[in-house]
C-alpha cells in the first residue's frame, strides 16, 4: 500500500543502504541508524527520487538510546508494514557498550531483541517483523567453517555479555562472538513467532557479499578487490550475493503478503535450515526467556 511505512535499521551502507532504497517504492522508509550524517545522505537518496524518509538516531548498543529511538517511531503514528533488524557489527577485537557487555553481542543481538519487543504492541495484526541473520552460526555449514568460523559458541545470555563463549571456537577474531549473537538474533525469531502468531517473524541469511561494511576492516587492496571484482561475480557463486541482489531479496520477503512465520530464508529467498541447535524450542525459548533475564537485570537509569 502507498501508504505503508517500513523501519529499517542499519540503513547506510551496504544491504541496509540498499533495501531502504527499494523499501522507498513501497512507502515510507523510517531509517533507523548512529550517524545522523549518514541518515540524513539516505534519507535525501529517497525524497530525490520522490520517495518518503524520517530519521531517528539510535545506537542499537545502547539500552537507553534504543528504547528512546522505539518511542520516538511509536510517536509518528505511521502504519507499519514490515520492521526490518538490518543492523550488525563484526568488530575484529573485543569491545564492550556502556554496561560493559561486549560490543558485538549489544549491537547485534540485545539491541534489536528490545528494539522488536518494545514496538510489537504497537505494530498491526500481520505486520512482518525480518531479521538478518547468518549462517556462520551453524557449524555443519562448510562454506562458513571453511572461512574459519566454528558454529555459535552459546553459553548463556550472561556469559554472552561478558564475551564468553564455548571453549573450542574460531580462530578468527570477533567471530565467535558475530556467530553466537547472529545464532540468539534466529533463535529469537522462531521463538517470537510462536509466542506472538499475530506477527510475522520471519529471518533471512542474504549471502555473502564482498565488499560490504562487514570487511571494513581489511586492508585497502581486499576492500578494492572485494568492491570491484567479487562483488560484481557473486551471485554467480554459492551462498554469494552482493548489495543489490540481496536487497531485492530481503525487500520481496519484508513486502510479501504470505502469511508464513518462523521461517529461515536463504539469499535467494527460499526457506532453509539453520543449525540443530537453534531450531531445537526448548534452546530457542531459552535464548529469549535468558535475554530477559539479562535485561531486568540493568539498572533503571540505563534504561
Amino acid at each position: 500500500m502507498p501508504d505503508s511505512a517500513y523501519v529499517i535499521t542499519g540503513p547506510t551502507s551496504g544491504f541496509g543502504r540498499r533495501t531502504a532504497l527499494e523499501l522507498a517504492g513501497h512507502g515510507t522508509v523510517v531509517l533507523v541508524g548512529r550517524d545522523a550524517a549518514k541518515l540524513d545522505d539516505v534519507r535525501g537518496s529517497i525524497e530525490s527520487g520522490g520517495g518518503k524518509a524520517v530519521s531517528v538516531v539510535c545506537d542499537l548498543s545502547d539500552l537507553a538510546g534504543v528504547r528512546r529511538a522505539a518511542a520516538q517511531i511509536i510517536e509518528l503514528g505511521l502504519p507499519i508494514a514490515g520492521v526490518l533488524n538490518n543492523a550488525g557489527i563484526f568488530p575484529n577485537r573485543p569491545g564492550a557498550n556502556a554496561l560493559g557487555w561486549d560490543l558485538a553481542y549489544a549491537t547485534n543481538h540485545i539491541g534489536p531483541f528490545v528494539f522488536t519487543e518494545i514496538l510489537a504492541p504497537h505494530l498491526e495484526d500481520g505486520t512482518q517483523v525480518v531479521f538478518v541473520v547468518s549462517a556462520v552460526e551453524d557449524p555443519d555449514r562448510k562454506a562458513a567453517t571453511m572461512s574459519g568460523f566454528r558454529g555459535a559458541r552459546y553459553i548463556s545470555a550472561e556469559a554472552s555479555a561478558r564475551g564468553e563463549w564455548v571453549p573450542g571456537g574460531s580462530k578468527l577474531p570477533g567471530a565467535d562472538a558475530y556467530a553466537t549473537s547472529k545464532q540468539c538474533n534466529l533463535a529469537t525469531v522462531l521463538a517470537f513467532a510462536r509466542e506472538t502468531p499475530r506477527l510475522r517473524f520471519n529471518a533471512i541469511e542474504p549471502g555473502f557479499a564482498p565488499g560490504t561494511n562487514l570487511g571494513r576492516d581489511a586492508n585497502l587492496f581486499l576492500r578494492l578487490l572485494s568492491k570491484y571484482v567479487l562483488s560484481p561475480l557473486a551471485p554467480l557463486i554459492k551462498y554469494w550475493t552482493n548489495p543489490g541482489t540481496a536487497a531485492r531479496v530481503i525487500t520481496r520477503v519484508l513486502t510479501g503478503e504470505s502469511d508464513a512465520t518462523g521461517v529461515y530464508y536463504d539469499e535467494k529467498g527460499r526457506p532453509m535450515r539453520g543449525s540443530a541447535q537453534v531450531h531445537d524450542p526448548a534452546f530457542n525459548a531459552r535464548v529469549v526467556a535468558e535475554t530477559r533475564a539479562l535485561l531486568k537485570t540493568v539498572p533503571a537509569r540505563a534504561k
